[in-house]
């Protein structure tokens, strides 16, 4: 089957909440390019920053900000999330006007929203992107997880970037019991790929996420990195106008990478040190990657994916308050993420927006 894609136009819309579900919808806006829609991108704070660096000449759009603040304690993350729900409450119930007055103002035909909760429209088909069908919050995890499963349910589908069956890759976060709305298992989802490089790095460390537990952790990498006996490549994590490029001793720091970079220096690298974000971890079975983990103290999501890959014995990871860049040793006794044999079929997947609209 051949799309009519010809005249379809697409509002795309990712949280931005650290950097991750913007990376992961690239592959999307350019499938959606290459299959004749028209992308529109819709975003706030960095998400939205890297997107236009990546796409200059796509049409971009500003979304209200959920104003998350993070505690600088993990312990206290949920209670500081509690705190800020009113602010996002309002947030989405602004962006939910805007949406509307988009649809008909840019004659927009469809909709995915990558856990933008307000980003959604009765009239024409919409779509959510989630690996978490379940939302891991220590003892309130029931709760969350229900609430999210009722809003996902309002969408005409939703994508979960994993597969299936077993072995996968969000264990219970993208998998339920019982068949509760229509769900799309479509693989995961990278800007990357593999490539034959010569090593030039044995180590990479790339940073990702809200502040201030970005920042506490690069202010202890950059020390811990001191002792490493090898070459390293150092990439923070902070979207800034231009790029800057340092080098101390044995390391280069960059305080961010375009795409076309990131693919480079991947494949140049033999190990990496990173966050358990699931599209980091996307991103590393792209590559066939060995790596250590470090989750964001407090995100239950990034513990739970890191302590279900070390016990998989797949990566390893630390606690940031007790990592030490000795323990970067363990990853020899690991296996590293490896491919997955997944292909996504995108003039299949976008069938879903051939639906007549509801105006």
């Amino acid at each position: 089957m051949t799309l009519d894609s010809s005249s379809k136009t697409i509002l795309i819309a990712p949280l931005n909440w650290g950097l991750g579900h913007a990376t992961r919808c690239i592959p999307i806006i350019k499938a959606l390019q290459e299959n004749n829609f028209t992308p529109i991108i819709a975003s706030d704070g960095i998400a939205l920053e890297l997107l236009k660096k990546e796409f200059p000449y796509i049409q971009s759009l500003q979304l209200p900000s959920y104003q998350i603040e993070y505690a600088k304690n993990g312990k206290n993350f949920k209670w500081k999330l509690i705190q800020s729900l009113p602010r996002m409450l309002e947030a989405i119930r602004e962006e939910k006007k805007l949406v509307q007055k988009w649809v008909a103002k840019y004659e927009i035909d469809g909709i995915i929203s990558d856990n933008r909760l307000g980003v959604f429209s009765a009239k024409i088909p919409s779509v959510f992107i989630t690996h978490q069908l379940n939302v891991m919050t220590g003892n309130t995890t029931w709760f969350t997880s229900k609430l999210h499963q009722i809003i996902i349910k309002k969408y005409k589908q939703c994508w979960v970037p994993d597969v299936s069956g077993t072995p996968n890759l969000t264990g219970d976060l993208g998998h339920l019991n019982g068949k509760h709305f229509p769900v799309r298992y479509i693989g995961p989802l990278s800007r990357l790929h593999k490539k034959d490089s010569p090593k030039l790095y044995d180590l990479m460390i790339i940073l990702s996420g809200p502040e201030p537990q970005r920042g506490i952790l690069e202010d202890k990498l950059t020390e811990e990195v001191k002792r490493f006996q090898g070459k390293v490549v150092f990439i923070k994590g902070i979207i800034e106008k231009t790029q800057v490029k340092e080098t101390v001793g044995d390391v280069t720091f960059y305080n961010f990478m375009s795409t076309r970079q990131l693919v480079q220096t991947f494949n140049e690298s033999e190990y990496v040190l990173c966050r358990s974000g699931y599209t980091t971890i996307m991103d590393l079975v792209k590559l066939g990657k060995k790596a250590f983990f470090i989750p964001t103290p407090g995100q239950y999501e990034q513990e739970y994916l890191a302590v279900k890959l070390d016990q998989e014995r797949i990566v390893p990871f630390a606690n940031q308050e007790d990592f030490t860049i000795e323990m970067l040793s363990k990853i020899a006794d690991y296996k590293g993420l490896s491919e997955m044999d997944t292909t996504i079929d995108w003039e299949e997947l976008f069938e879903v927006f051939q639906t007549n609209k509801n105006r």
